[in-house]
C-alpha cells in the first residue's frame, strides 16, 4: 500500500513563509521560484558525467517513493534539477522543505562515493 502523503491533500496547508525564507537562506543554491502563481523549490545539482547523475536520480526517486511525494526531476548529463512543491494546494508544503533538505544529503553521499 502507498503511503499517504499528507501535503498532497487538498486540505493540507502551506509552509509558512518564514520556514521557506529561513531554508532558502540556510540552503545551498536551493531558489524560490513562482511558476503558474505557484512557488515552487528547485535547485541543480552538478555532476562529473551522466551515470552519476543518473544515480542521483534514482535515490531521488526511492526518496519520494518513501513518502509518496513527487517533485519533477530533469536529468541531463552533468546535472539534474529537483523541483519540489505540492500539486494539490498550489504551494509548498513542509513536506517540500524536509525532502529538499533530504535530496542534498543525498547528494553528498552520492559525491562522496564518486570521490
Amino acid at each position: 500500500m502507498d503511503p499517504i502523503c499528507e501535503a498532497c491533500l487538498e486540505t493540507a496547508d502551506p509552509a509558512d513563509r518564514k520556514d521557506i525564507d529561513a531554508f532558502i537562506a540556510s540552503s545551498e543554491e536551493w531558489m524560490l521560484v513562482v511558476e503558474n502563481n505557484t512557488p515552487k523549490l528547485t535547485k541543480v545539482y552538478k555532476f562529473a558525467n551522466f551515470e552519476e547523475a543518473q544515480d542521483y536520480t534514482n535515490k531521488v526517486s526511492r526518496l519520494a517513493e518513501d513518502v509518496g511525494h513527487h517533485p519533477v526531476i530533469v536529468l541531463q548529463w552533468g546535472s539534474v534539477r529537483v523541483t519540489w512543491w505540492s500539486h494539490k494546494i498550489k504551494n509548498i508544503h513542509p513536506l517540500d522543505l524536509i525532502l529538499a533538505e533530504r535530496c542534498d544529503v543525498a547528494y553528498n553521499k552520492v559525491k562522496q562515493i564518486n570521490v
